[in-house]
């Protein structure tokens, strides 16, 4: 039972340190989501060449598309014209980096990689867009529907674009609303069961390593790199959720380098999204796609772990060590907001999946 309650504790140091950071990520990405339709997104994304390719992935990097709503956006990018490098740059950016995520790695993580990790996730974008406009593929028919990806609580945010606008809806308050709205509720529900795994696996990592278990193992350099690749590759876990893991990791003994390949990686290749890819993009493309994402995760990790060396740095990273008395008012305060808006949200994908056809029969039956 102690080991239980140390887990928890652990977890909950995490939630608190990354709560305030991540409250103000969602709400910027709320604010981008309502300031910046998607309707422009797709206006300004059509077209081929390298010009498209690098604006879509400037773009696609700070954009607050949940994991499922990226692909019907991208899909409509297509159909508005986006050649295949820039739809491959958009699918990239925006699943690899965004506000928020960006948010939780400068609470849990050192400046370095804080900064090494949107610049790394747009580079990687704009070559593997390269890649694919520069092996003549086409990109095939799209589907004619791309409801059936997105989830219960996407695909509000998905349909709510395309609704008529009513009284008001274009007042500083109303907009004002419906971006808490969104970040708090759409976003952070499609995004929930994911930042719980993340704190749970940080915390576990945190118990269940012993201290410098990387160093002492001997597990860096390119076999580490090689190793976070298939970590993250198959396994689903989004941009923000995966920093608590890497910086867990990091506080182990990991090298910076092996830990933004996983964070590279891990939101844009896992088997649940690849299949909509290789609809999407084709088969050729979806090659060409992951071959340039491991290529240029591992290149990465290689560059930051070559600076840190050349500048003489020490990675630092958040691993759920501080005691309870440690955490101040806001992190505390921030920690518990975040938690509770967590708790309702698992509590609402919960009883909505119990309501499905085939979840607990309802008292009528």
């Amino acid at each position: 039972m102690s080991w239980f309650n140390d887990w928890l504790l652990a977890m909950w140091t995490v939630l608190a340190e990354s709560g305030p950071y991540l409250l103000i990520g969602f709400l910027i990405a709320g604010l981008l989501e309502v300031f910046i339709p998607r309707a422009w997104i797709q206006r300004h994304l059509g077209g081929r060449g390298i010009f498209q390719v690098v604006k879509a992935a400037l773009v696609g990097a700070p954009v607050p598309l949940c994991s499922c709503s990226v692909l019907p956006t991208a899909a409509q990018l297509r159909r508005e014209g986006a050649g295949p490098g820039a739809t491959t740059a958009f699918l990239i950016a925006t699943p690899e980096t965004g506000v928020d995520s960006v948010g939780i790695s400068y609470a849990l993580l050192d400046p370095m990689m804080t900064l090494a990790r949107p610049l790394a996730a747009i580079s990687t974008a704009v070559i593997s867009g390269l890649a694919v406009d520069g092996s003549g593929v086409r990109i095939p028919a799209p589907p004619a529907s791309q409801a059936a990806t997105c989830s219960d609580s996407c695909a509000e945010s998905c349909s709510s674009e395309g609704e008529a606008a009513g009284p008001g809806h274009h007042s500083l308050g109303s907009r004002l609303a419906r971006a808490v709205r969104y970040a708090y509720g759409t976003l952070l529900e499609d995004l929930a069961p994911w930042f719980v795994i993340g704190f749970a696996l940080a915390a576990l990592i945190t118990l269940a390593i012993p201290a410098n278990f990387f160093e002492e193992s001997s597990l860096v350099g390119l076999p580490a790199m090689g190793l976070m690749l298939l970590a993250g590759i198959p396994l689903y876990v989004c941009a923000t959720a995966s920093t608590p893991i890497a910086a867990a990791l990091i506080a182990k003994g990991l090298e910076p380098g092996p830990a933004l390949v996983f964070l590279l990686a891990g939101p844009a290749t896992n088997i649940a999204t690849m299949g909509v890819i290789r609809r999407l993009l084709g088969g050729r493309a979806l090659s060409i796609y992951l071959a340039s994402i491991a290529l240029c995760s591992v290149a990465a990790g290689a560059l930051i772990d070559g600076l840190y060396g050349a500048l003489d740095l020490t990675p630092r990273a958040f691993g759920g060590s501080l005691e309870p008395e440690e955490l101040g008012p806001t992190a505390s305060i921030a920690g518990a907001i975040l938690g509770l808006l967590l708790a309702w949200h698992l509590a609402r994908l919960l009883a909505r999946r119990l309501r499905r056809p085939g979840g607990t029969p309802s008292q009528g039956s």
